[in-house]
């Protein structure tokens, strides 16, 4: 499939993984989708937006920790800069159509309720005041609070990129960070009155996880593999275990420590709690051990729409939220089983349009023949964070 990127050195696990990701944040946010319960938030603690912050770090370290090598600290943070104000304006876009997406819907079919459940209502108490705390990322929506934790990850990786070439100090430094959020609710104020959905001081762990093992040699990753395999079994079966026996049956609840009990219902998503964040290094773990770099399956005809999406994510994002409102009035009007077909069709066939559209506008329609990298990293994936 010509439009696809796909050089020596590109490892398209990663493609394919956050492809995957967007087609399950699809599903999850259309209320009565049927797939959205074979999403991955169904087997594990984690959920699609685990995945995508973990590979935009990925991504983040290998494209600008690149850049830093060959050009220095201030081109690569110029760089950084660029793309945290790409990602701004995409969301200030999607916020402006999402909005009247939502509000033309609510009132052509009098439904108040859409306004309320996105979070869309106080434009009509306070529109100005709203316009201006969305500029500043302070009013953030249902739905559109992840390019905001987006650009507040690569603030903080413009910042950090020096330290990429001391990998422990660096997640020594941003694990603490991590435990400030979480013990002493540090967090971005939204205009709202709490806190971001999204807490970027919790969520940057992760981020610099996928930025660390990007931009460190595979030579230099020594992992002991068969301790890791039993722990990170250990963790997703647990999480299988929670999901599956102690979510449908409370009662069990009863038998157990307090400790685990504690552990268990606490399971916030705003702080990123630490079941979630094992869930998402050990199912990476697995798909790593498990899965080749080069495996033929991965350009194979069945993968290439996925790897098509995840290599043009930002456009394939915002289109998504559109598809999904379309996606749910349908639903709405009609939620048996051909219907179900339809909406699923129309966003799976939607958002690979756009992520064709975008790889052909990125080449002008020309075959893009991949030339050999000097210094080519042999593993992992030479990859942009789009």
């Amino acid at each position: 499939m010509a439009l696809i990127r796909g050089g020596a050195a590109r490892d398209l696990r990663v493609d394919f993984c956050r492809g995957l990701a967007l087609w399950w944040i699809f599903a999850d946010h259309v209320p009565g989708d049927i797939l959205a319960d074979y999403s991955l938030r169904n087997f594990t603690m984690c959920d699609a937006t685990e995945v995508f912050v973990l590979l935009a770090g990925y991504g983040a370290g290998l494209a600008y920790g690149g850049v830093m090598n060959r050009q220095g600290y201030l081109y690569a943070a110029a760089d950084t800069l660029r793309r945290a104000w790409t990602l701004y304006v995409a969301h200030i876009f999607l916020f402006v159509v999402f909005t009247a997406q939502v509000a033309y819907s609510a009132q052509a079919l009098d439904r108040g309720s859409y306004l309320e459940e996105t979070r869309l209502d106080v434009l009509a108490d306070d529109p100005y005041r709203a316009l201006l705390q969305a500029l500043l990322l302070s009013y953030q929506p249902s739905l559109l609070n992840i390019l905001p934790l987006y650009v507040m990850l690569l603030l903080f990786l413009a910042l950090a990129l020096p330290f990429l070439r001391w990998p422990a100090a660096l997640l020594g430094a941003s694990f603490g960070l991590y435990m400030v959020a979480r013990i002493a609710d540090l967090n971005l104020t939204a205009w709202t009155g709490e806190g971001w959905f999204f807490d970027p001081f919790a969520w940057q762990f992760l981020f610099m996880i996928g930025a660390v093992l990007s931009y460190t040699p595979p030579d230099r990753q020594k992992w002991p593999q068969r301790l890791l395999d039993v722990l990170a079994g250990i963790v997703l079966l647990a999480g299988l275990a929670v999901i599956w026996v102690v979510d449908t049956h409370p009662r069990i609840l009863a038998h157990l420590p307090v400790s685990v009990i504690r552990f268990v219902i606490t399971d916030d998503k705003t702080t990123l709690h630490p079941f979630r964040l094992l869930s998402i290094l050990a199912l990476s773990w697995f798909v790593v051990r498990l899965v080749p770099p080069h495996a033929d399956w991965l350009r194979s005809r069945f993968a290439a729409p996925l790897v098509l999406i995840g290599q043009n994510s930002l456009p394939v994002f915002c289109a998504g939220i559109f598809f999904g409102f379309i996606a749910r009035l349908g639903l709405e009007f009609d939620d048996r089983s051909s219907m179900q077909v339809a909406v699923n069709l129309f966003g799976a066939g939607g958002m690979a349009a756009v992520g064709a559209l975008a790889a052909w506008y990125r080449g002008k329609g020309r075959v893009i023949v991949p030339r050999p990298q000097v210094g080519a990293l042999p593993v992992v994936a030479r990859t942009d964070t789009g």
